[in-house]
């Protein structure tokens, strides 16, 4: 943090919770209203949805050519390979670095610079590189019906756009969980636990969380509320299906991170050969706020906006006094004693 400003904020949640419409609220705001009130300058957006719905994208083009499936059991249900949880972070550390890389020779086909990138980052959490193993007919075929959609997602995030992150608030939007009813702590690959581990460590050194909290059974009806099956690619309007949405999301485990960390008010995250202690603030959604924020800004009501800006503020007050210059481990308030935290999610 420095010069009062948020430098990385990880926005994490169930599906459905109000991550999404959060981001948008913040962009929606005056640069001056956002630094005053939520500690936060002009924002950075990454997150890994655009990622799921290529895997989801490639799948459907290959069942389509009498080809098996490479990422997902079936349209309606999770990953084959649990460790691609840890390829959508290493998706999203590389997006990271291309924020700041120089520009490098453009593609003659983005689908296929996507699938190399794809089967990179599964490599570095050993997962197999799957679309190597196409032959190249299937990987041309598949790849040509998805080069709009990859064209665009590579314009919005190749390197050499040179974004000067001083002054600026990076937020990096996913979520994670595990199958309903399933005990703490989550197993690998399941869960923050994990995904966090697999954050860079540059990323790490100056991140925090914001995390929207509601309940599965809420994010399962904002869920089926949000769904336009005619625009699956959409970041405010897509919908996660019900099996995943129980096998994958039927909980979370930032309680019991929150409940077990070292220090009050962080999750501790051991990744890259040391710990790193993240201030954690709770936004409460769990009477819907932010719903309204998907419908134009005009139509938005006063006391609506009201709410969802104050939850907003003192979450942010809360991180922004933790990650503050100057606050060490020894300023934070002792560890809380095992056991004592809330209940799982």
């Amino acid at each position: 943090m420095a010069g009062g400003i948020l430098d990385t904020v990880l926005l994490l949640a169930l599906p459905a919770s109000g991550k999404s419409e959060v981001r948008r609220y913040i962009k929606h705001l005056s640069q001056e209203k956002r630094k005053k009130d939520f500690h936060m300058g002009p924002s950075v957006q990454l997150d890994d949805f655009p990622y799921v719905h290529m895997m989801r994208r490639v799948d459907d083009e290959l069942v389509s050519r009498g080809k098996a499936r490479l990422f997902f059991q079936s349209p309606e249900r999770p990953f084959r390979d649990p460790l691609d949880w840890g390829t959508l972070i290493q998706l999203l550390n590389e997006d990271y670095e291309f924020l700041t890389a120089r520009p490098c020779k453009e593609p003659s086909s983005a689908a296929l610079h996507l699938f190399d990138r794809i089967d990179r980052a599964s490599k570095a959490v050993g997962a197999p590189a799957r679309l190597a193993g196409l032959d190249a007919a299937t990987r041309q075929a598949v790849a040509e019906p998805l080069e709009k959609e990859a064209r665009e997602l590579w314009n919005e995030r190749k390197p050499g756009q040179k974004i000067d992150l001083k002054g600026k608030t990076l937020v990096i939007e996913f979520a994670r969980g595990g199958p309903q009813g399933s005990r703490m702590p989550l197993p690998a690959p399941f869960g923050y636990q994990y995904s966090l581990a697999q954050v860079s460590k540059q990323l790490l050194n100056k991140a925090c969380i914001l995390y929207v909290w509601v309940t599965p059974e809420e994010s399962r009806r904002k869920n089926a509320d949000r769904t336009d099956p005619n625009d699956p690619g959409s970041i405010l309007h897509h919908g996660v299906p019900l099996d995943v949405m129980l096998n994958d999301y039927g909980c979370d485990d930032m309680d019991w991170l929150e409940a077990h960390a070292e220090r009050r008010g962080t999750v501790a995250v051991k990744a890259h050969g040391k710990t790193f202690h993240l201030p954690c603030a709770r936004f409460d959604n769990r009477v819907d706020k932010t719903s309204f924020l998907r419908a134009e800004a005009k139509k938005w009501k006063a006391g609506d906006v009201r709410a969802v800006h104050e939850g907003l503020k003192a979450a942010l007050d809360k991180l922004a006094g933790l990650a503050a210059p100057g606050v060490s481990g020894a300023d934070l308030p002792p560890p809380r004693p095992k056991g004592s935290g809330l209940a799982a999610a």
